[in-house]
């Protein structure tokens, strides 16, 4: 099917369109949709290094993790890849596109909108698979993107939506605070930053300070970041040619006129809190072993070759 194309919307700045829903509330209980701070604050932790230590820099991809307060129950990690002759804008296509979606993202089950909020913001689910014996994950989450001339970010955390409770068959997993940064990088190239903070529940032992332990932290960024990031990297080259087979005018992200989605209302929706879902125990030894782990105590041993793409702690998701 071929969509006309509308008049691209024009940039506006993240609080002009929040606005058009009100009123906001920051006080932790309450949803929102983030603004100009949100999206400034998102990209400054992105592009800074003060707090954050480097975990893995290999092949253009570099990974880093941080240490958080005791108020907070994981850590952050960021990655980082040069992607050369994949435009910013067709990697921003690529993390909005759910139709490509499914033929990139193997860890994927299963994802959708359930229903937009303004013209940059909706809300979706996401689900992904995890290793036996680990229940399977997934997320409601709000998402909200912002392009800025040739660069763009998208960010979401999680909500309650009260036609998407939690089911029997997935862990509802928590995005404290997940998104990219794509900024251009010279003429057709740009680099891609992915940062997260997810409490995946259950299955990856937490130890009593709250942050994830150390073998968790070491396995996701020697193994699991990259490879997702490669990954991505991947599909941006191979996207131009798959969209002009696929409705090569339809981009609702970026077009809003072709978004027909149902509208959702704030008032719907709540804060996804960790502590307000059931506690899940799926035994820590059967986790060290379906993932694949050399455990000596401290992190992964450098010798571990158990690395294929289904064996994986997934403590976060590209979603």
């Amino acid at each position: 099917m071929l969509v006309s194309q509308p008049e691209k919307t024009s940039e506006l700045p993240a609080a002009a369109i929040a606005t058009q829903l009100s009123p906001m509330s920051r006080g932790g209980e309450m949803v929102y949709i983030p603004d100009d701070s949100d999206f400034s604050s998102f990209r400054d932790q992105c592009e800074s290094l003060e707090g954050w230590h480097c975990r893995y820099n290999k092949a253009g991809v570099t990974v880093w993790s941080q240490g958080q307060e005791e108020s907070c129950t994981v850590q952050k990690i960021k990655t980082r890849i040069s992607c050369k002759d994949v435009p910013a804008e067709t990697l921003y296509d690529v993390l909005h596109d759910t139709s490509y979606r499914k033929k990139w993202d193997s860890n994927m089950i299963e994802t959708y909108d359930i229903g937009r909020l303004t013209v940059n913001a909706d809300v979706g689910y996401y689900s992904w698979k995890c290793p036996s014996p680990l229940k399977n994950r997934d997320f409601v989450t709000l998402r909200s993107w912002l392009p800025l001339g040739n660069d763009y970010m998208i960010i979401n955390y999680s909500v309650k939506h009260p036609k998407y409770p939690p089911r029997k068959d997935f862990v509802r997993a928590v995005s404290l605070q997940t998104g990219y940064l794509i900024k251009a990088n010279g003429d057709g190239a740009c680099v891609l930053y992915y940062l997260t903070q997810v409490d995946p529940r259950g299955g990856v032992p937490t130890p009593p300070q709250g942050s994830l332990p150390k073998w968790v932290v070491n396995r996701v960024s020697q193994f699991v970041a990259p490879k997702a990031m490669k990954k991505i990297y991947k599909a941006g080259l191979k996207y131009p040619e798959w969209k002009r087979r696929h409705d090569p005018e339809y981009k609702p992200w970026v077009y809003p006129e072709q978004n027909t989605l149902p509208s959702v209302s704030l008032a719907e929706l709540s804060v996804q809190h960790a502590d307000s879902l059931e506690n899940i125990d799926e035994g820590l030894v059967c986790v060290r072993e379906r993932v694949g782990l050399a455990w000596d105590g401290h992190g992964v041993h450098p010798d571990s070759s158990q690395s294929g793409p289904d064996r994986r702690v997934h403590p976060c998701s590209l979603g």
